[in-house]
C-alpha cells in the first residue's frame, strides 16, 4: 500500500511566542539615541494616577537644563493648554513626588520659588536626609583632642542687588480731534459699541467705549469712512485677545490717517479803486489796466 502525500498543513501553525509579528497592538521600531535625549522611567510614562498632560509636563521639564524657567506664564506661552490646566498639572507633579516648589526671600527682599524636578519620586534625592543619631556619652570621657587653630572667617559677601530695569515709557497720547463736532462723537460711539455684533472678541465696556470715543472721531475728522475704521480696528485679530480696550487703542493710534491736505482756495475778487472793475487779487486796489496807465475800452 503506497504511503499518502500531504501537500498542504492540516492547519496554520501557531505563532511563537516572542518571535512572531503581533497581529495587534504598538510595534516598535527603536533607534539608539546618542544625543539629546532624556532619560525616562516607566513609573512616569506608565503612571495609573497622573493625567496625560501632567506626564508629559513632566517629562518635559525632565528634559530642560538646570536654571530654565518653568513658571505658569511661561509654560502657557510655550504650550497651548490655558494657565488653568498648566496649573493643574503642575499640582499633580506635586501631589505625586515629581516636584517641588518652596517660596523664599531674597536677603534684599524679594520672594522667589525655587522648583525642584525629581526624575525618580522616593528616591534619596527626594527625601530629606535624617539627621545623625547622637551617639552616648561614654562613662568616662576620653580627653578632647587638641583642635587646629580656627581658620579667619570668610569675607562678608554684599547681597546680590539686581540691576535696576529702565522705566517703561507710557503709551502715547490717544488722538484728539482739532475740531469736536458733536455727530462725530456719536457715530464714534455707535461704531465703537456695534463692533462686537460680528466680532465677539472686541466687546468694550461703557467706559472703554466712551474713553475711545474722540480717536474715532479724530479718523471721521480725517476723512475716514466707517467702513475703513472698522476693517482696521478687525482685521488680523491676535488670538487670543486679552485685553481689547488696549488693543484698540494702539491700533487707533498707531494706524491713524494724515490730516486732510486743505483745498486749493481761488484768489478773490476785487473791485478796481479808478473803474470799479472786478479783478482777482488778493489786496484791494487797482486793476492792471489802471496801474498801467492804459486807456479803458469800452
Amino acid at each position: 500500500m503506497d504511503t499518502q502525500q500531504i501537500s498542504a498543513p492540516s492547519r496554520a501553525p501557531s505563532p511563537v511566542p516572542g518571535s512572531a509579528t503581533p497581529s495587534s497592538g504598538v510595534m516598535h521600531h527603536n533607534s539608539r539615541h546618542t544625543s539629546r535625549f532624556t532619560v525616562v522611567g516607566n513609573h512616569l510614562a506608565q503612571h495609573r494616577e497622573l493625567s496625560l498632560l501632567a506626564i508629559g509636563l513632566a517629562t518635559h521639564i525632565q528634559s530642560l537644563p538646570t536654571g530654565a524657567k518653568i513658571g505658569i506664564k511661561t509654560l502657557t506661552e510655550r504650550f497651548p493648554e490655558s494657565e488653568a490646566r498648566i496649573a493643574a498639572a503642575l499640582r499633580e507633579l506635586e501631589a505625586h513626588g515629581y516636584l517641588k516648589r518652596t517660596r523664599e526671600r531674597l536677603p534684599n527682599g524679594r520672594v522667589i520659588t525655587r522648583t525642584c524636578s525629581y526624575n525618580q519620586p522616593g528616591s534619596a534625592n527626594a527625601r530629606p536626609v535624617p539627621a545623625p543619631k547622637r551617639r552616648p556619652k561614654p562613662s568616662h570621657p576620653a580627653p578632647a583632642p587638641a583642635s587646629p587653630a580656627p581658620a579667619p572667617p570668610p569675607p562678608e559677601q554684599p547681597p546680590h542687588v539686581p540691576a535696576p530695569t529702565a522705566p517703561k515709557p507710557p503709551p502715547p497720547p490717544l488722538p484728539q480731534p482739532d475740531n469736536p463736532l458733536p455727530q462725530r462723537h456719536h457715530a464714534a460711539i455707535a461704531l465703537l459699541t456695534d463692533l462686537h455684533r460680528n466680532t465677539p472678541q472686541l466687546t468694550l465696556t461703557e467706559r472703554d467705549i466712551h474713553a475711545l470715543a474722540p480717536a474715532v472721531a479724530t479718523w471721521y475728522e480725517r476723512g475716514a469712512t466707517p467702513a475703513a475704521i472698522r476693517h482696521a480696528l478687525t482685521n488680523d485679530l491676535p488670538h487670543p485677545l486679552k485685553h481689547p480696550a488696549k488693543f484698540l487703542r494702539h491700533r487707533l493710534t498707531h494706524l491713524l490717517p494724515p490730516p486732510r491736505t486743505p483745498l486749493h482756495q481761488p484768489t478773490p475778487l476785487q473791485n478796481c479803486n479808478h473803474c470799479d472793475r472786478a479783478f482777482r487779487s488778493p489786496t484791494p486796489g487797482n486793476c492792471r489796466d489802471c496801474e498801467s496807465g492804459l486807456p479803458l475800452t469800452a
